[in-house]
């Protein structure tokens, strides 16, 4: 069997070398086709494969598909980052057409028990979702997406009618096309006509940061529970408009590979997914067998890949009644590459991706009634033990705004508090705290946003094992058993806009509380503002009644500016960033610290660079990028490492080190620039390097070797990869006081983790403000031995170097955008790191 499979893709390779694929390489051969719809080939000018097509080039033709057919109409659902549209055809018969939305809301009916038990599905079509390419480097899958919308526009005969008028088709044809684009790109011009199938040669080894990730390098294929970026956020309103039956997710992976579908491994399944869903799942793999077996392709199911992590797209669909599958076709990288199974082609490539397309769809027509009545049976009501959460009452009414906005794309209704609650001893005020009764039809999507879980059948992760909302955005929130008293449901969510109190030519204050409180000071240091940090609270007289101002509060002094337009200045900040201002017409307070204390340290005005390039992390990097451009508004200068060396710190006071291997950088150029002033921020593993070169006082922990005896060899994998930490949420303990804390009211703080660094505890008393607490997991899985590992030992370490100040986080602060719990800790830094003190009492500077 190898040695056929080894034969068919030399062939196949070598003919595509040599001569374009004709369209019936692709296409079924046992039909006719409308003439009036051009093929791809006729529209681009060259065979689909032979070259990498490009967004502008996939756009137009889609729009010619529109223009031509009458069973397709196309919508512009969202634009990239980079203004590329992105698109979903709808794609049904003219008769389903004409009654589209009464089609759309009946389908939508079978989400609600109330009106889902007189619908008869055996008259009703199923809906279908087509998505390819989340990934921009897997581009098997959106250049195979022409191809399927050329045949849904063209062929003819009693089955695509059938189809038809039994399906609505939802094509998304390519998923991210910043990256795609950035991989077309990389791969046409890096083409030779002679082709060179060589995996050395540079067409098949992309430069950092590749075309996977989006233009902030992150990867959209885990944003689906979240949607913090534009090309997901209009995807779901495409989606819940719908709830598709199936959802199919297109993907490359490694070149040595064959072709994957699902289901995957079972007992990684997240328990809210129903065992039926796998059933129906490997039903509907029978139509892939059957389908790829015609034309020799090998492919395997239910190893590797999980439906645990509700973030990906073929595991969102499980959480709201539909079917998600994973295709992941062994990639090319290029045009033509030599692998392990002998020469695998780019046309190859698509045209398994293709008839998994033509598979699925067959699936659809015969399963129909079989799906659309899971679904209906999917969102019966259950008897809940949980009857609501209620969240909200902190003292950060943005990460709240927030958090509801995500709740509002999943579909799911959220109310206002009908009146002030206290649950557990906590105080959730009705204008300032929310509701999520579990009596609604997106429970599932309910429990698995808030759930903790520490229990698993499986010890090991394809993705995260943890992401529960209120620990992620440090909220406050309450599971309650009892029935809460349900306002009325919100139907828009406005920003929570602050204020300015009172008007002065002297000094205003604002604390430190608010998640965009960073953007404000840095607009005002921008426009030339001196600003002080108070390191001692105080308390003001504000309106002739005094008010408290905590660790933290930004002092603006106004005497050097023009009072009415400062005035207009703070107005605007106010509505924009959720922050009050106070105004204050003397230095001298009520309690606690003067306007003109040497604790009221001034500020100065950060200047980062961040290193990218080979080596470092680019989802980390982006994450890092995409906080400072998009929400805080700082410029952020990203270098690449090859050029550090050339580079004159003098510019910058302060380098941010995320993930990465940084070996190649000189470690006495960095340290003569903190020991001058400079703040390093790094974070995960680059502090093994800081450690390793003298740069931080940390001292990582020792892992134990596995001393418990013979294992199988077989399961080699299995005990290893229990060790593995791949996403979990861990307490700390903050130090109020300290600086990296400031703006957080509450000691306890959750923080992600996924790594196996543990540090030792540190001379310095005063050097580690957040200490991870005895019994730290709070969600998600970790081994009993890294538990051990990580109890009591510290979670940030800061020390001096000369005049200069480095600070280690040892977790990353900013995951996947939207850890907005913990972004403040990495903005303290930013802000506040020059004024950390470590060995206070210790001797002065340590070195």
């Amino acid at each position: 069997m190898k040695k056929y499979l080894l034969l068919l893709l030399t062939l196949v390779g070598t003919f595509t070398l040599q001569a374009q694929v004709a369209d019936s390489y692709y296409l079924p051969t046992n039909i006719t086709y409308d003439p009036a719809i051009p093929t791809p080939q006729q529209f681009l000018g060259y065979q689909v494969g032979e070259w990498h097509v490009t967004h502008d080039q996939r756009v137009a033709y889609m729009n010619k598909l529109a223009e031509l057919s009458n069973r397709i109409t196309l919508a512009e659902y969202a634009r990239t980052y980079e203004q590329r549209p992105l698109l979903l055809l709808t794609i049904t018969n003219p008769a389903n057409h004409a009654n589209l939305e009464n089609i759309r809301t009946e389908h939508l009916k079978l989400t609600d028990p109330a009106q889902s038990g007189g619908l008869k599905t055996a008259n009703m079509p199923a809906v279908v979702w087509m998505g390819y390419s989340v990934h921009g480097n897997e581009p098997s899958g959106a250049n195979a997406s022409l191809l399927s919308a050329y045949y849904l526009a063209a062929a003819q005969g009693a089955e695509i009618d059938s189809l038809l008028r039994e399906c609505v088709i939802l094509l998304d044809p390519c998923i991210n096309p910043d990256g795609g684009n950035r991989f077309a790109s990389w791969v046409n011009t890096h083409k030779s006509i002679t082709q060179v199938s060589d995996p050395a040669a540079r067409e098949y080894n992309e430069v950092w940061p590749g075309g996977r990730t989006n233009h902030y390098w992150f990867d959209l294929n885990r944003d689906w529970l979240y949607t913090q970026h534009p090309e997901s956020q209009g995807r779901m309103v495409k989606y819940h408009a719908w709830k598709p039956n199936i959802l199919t997710d297109h993907h490359e992976m490694g070149g040595n590979s064959t072709f994957f579908f699902q289901p995957g491994v079972a007992s990684r399944t997240h328990p809210l997914t129903p065992r039926l869903n796998i059933d129906l799942t490997a039903k509907i793999g029978a139509y892939h067998a059957a389908e790829l077996d015609k034309i020799g392709s090998y492919y395997y199911t239910q190893e590797n890949y999980d439906d645990f992590y509700y973030g990906k797209g073929s595991t969102y669909p499980d959480v709201n009644g539909s079917i998600g599958i994973l295709f992941e076709q062994a990639s090319s990288r290029g045009h033509a590459q030599e692998t392990n199974n002998g020469l695998l082609t780019f046309p190859f490539t698509i045209r398994n991706q293709f008839t998994a397309t033509l598979s699925t769809l067959r699936a659809a027509r015969a399963m129909r009634v079989e799906l659309l009545d899971y679904m209906r049976d999917f969102y019966k009501s259950t008897n809940e033990p949980v009857k609501a959460y209620v969240f909200g009452g902190s003292n950060d009414r943005a990460r709240t705004w927030e958090m509801v906005n995500i709740l509002r794309r999943n579909d799911i209704a959220v109310h206002e508090l009908a009146k002030d609650e206290t649950l557990e001893g906590r105080k959730f005020p009705k204008d300032n705290a929310f509701v999520v009764p579990l009596d609604q039809s997106q429970r599932k999507v309910v429990k698995a946003i808030f759930e903790k879980r520490t229990e698993f059948e499986d010890s090991l992760f394809y993705d995260i094992s943890a992401w529960a909302m209120p620990l992620t955005f440090n909220v406050p929130y309450v599971e309650s058993k009892a029935n809460i008293s349900l306002g009325k449901k919100l139907t828009e969510n406005p920003f929570p806009a602050g204020k300015v109190v009172g008007k002065t030519a002297y000094s205003y204050l604002f604390e430190w509380d608010s998640y965009f409180a960073p953007r404000t000071l840095y607009e005002l240091q921008k426009r030339g503002y001196r600003t002080k940090t108070a390191a001692q609270p105080l308390i003001v007289s504000i309106d002739g009644k005094p008010r408290e101002f905590d660790y933290g509060t930004i002092q603006i002094q106004v005497h050097d500016h023009n009072p009415d337009s400062t005035y207009q200045l703070l107005q605007r900040l106010a509505a924009r960033d959720g922050v009050d201002f106070y105004a204050s017409g003397t230095g001298l307070t009520s309690s606690g610290i003067d306007f003109g204390s040497e604790n009221f340290k001034t500020m100065r005005q950060p200047k980062p660079l961040m290193l990218v390039g080979a080596g470092v992390n680019s989802n980390d990097a982006g994450e890092v990028w995409h906080l400072l451009d998009q929400r805080i508004k700082v410029p952020l200068t990203m270098a690449d490492m090859g050029s550090f060396n050339r580079l004159d710190l003098s510019e910058y006071n302060t380098l941010i080190l995320v993930s990465g291997n940084y070996g190649s950088l000189s470690v006495d150029k960095i340290r003569d620039w903190v020991r001058a002033g400079g703040v390093l921020i790094a974070m995960t593993d680059a502090n093994e390097w800081l450690a390793e070169k003298g740069l931080s006082t940390l001292k990582l922990k020792a892992i134990p070797n596995d001393t418990t005896g013979p294992k199988l060899y077989a399961l080699a994998d299995l005990y290893q990869g229990a060790q593995v930490t791949g996403g979990a949420i861990f307490q700390v303990k903050l130090d109020l006081t300290h600086p990296l804390a400031y703006g957080y009211k509450e000691p306890m703080l959750n923080v992600f983790r996924d790594h196996n660094n543990f540090v030792q505890p540190i001379k310095d008393p005063y050097g580690a403000p957040a200490i991870y607490t005895d019994s730290p997991l709070v969600s998600g899985y970790m081994s009993a031995r890294n538990q051990k590992l990580i109890r009591n030992s510290p979670a940030i370490v800061c020390n001096n170097l000369g005049s200069g100040k480095v600070i280690a986080l040892l977790d990353n602060p900013n995951f996947r955008a939207f850890w907005y719990g913990t972004n403040k800790i990495f903005l303290n830094a930013l802000f506040f790191g020059s004024q950390i003190s470590s060995g206070r009492f210790g001797g002065g500077a340590q070195e």
